[in-house]
């Protein structure tokens, strides 16, 4: 069974960058999708990128020209580079791991634990 561990996050001013890294156990990480979601407080979980097993991307709206997933299948490792950091990125970032990337949390079966992201403004 495949588990998700993310780290790299933190408190970070308005405008700075930060990298998040999500490293997956288990075989066959490269034929999965993966994503990143993200929970503020209050507020319900939403997509913010994906990347397919060919490496193919995709972005919420706002995060676009400024977030980049990647994914090294080398390593069993996906990552989330954020730059240009704002206050309402404050969130619980999440990866997760499924099948054909999707922006829809219920087709994700398996689930890191978060890192908190905090943008200062």
């Amino acid at each position: 069974q495949v588990q998700l561990v993310e780290s790299g996050g933190g408190l970070v001013q308005a405008g700075g960058s930060l990298r998040l890294s999500c490293v997956a156990s288990g075989p066959f990480f490269s034929i999965y999708g993966m994503a990143w979601f993200r929970q503020a407080p209050g507020k319900e979980r939403e997509f913010v990128a994906a990347i397919s097993r060919g490496s193919s991307t995709y972005y919420e709206d706002s995060v676009k020209g400024r977030f980049t997933i990647s994914r090294d299948n080398a390593k069993n490792t996906v990552y989330l580079q954020m730059s240009k950091l704002k206050p309402e990125d404050t969130a619980v970032y999440y990866c997760a791991t499924g099948g054909s990337p999707s922006i829809r949390d219920s087709d994700y079966a398996t689930w890191g634990q978060g890192t908190q992201v905090t943008v200062s403004s």
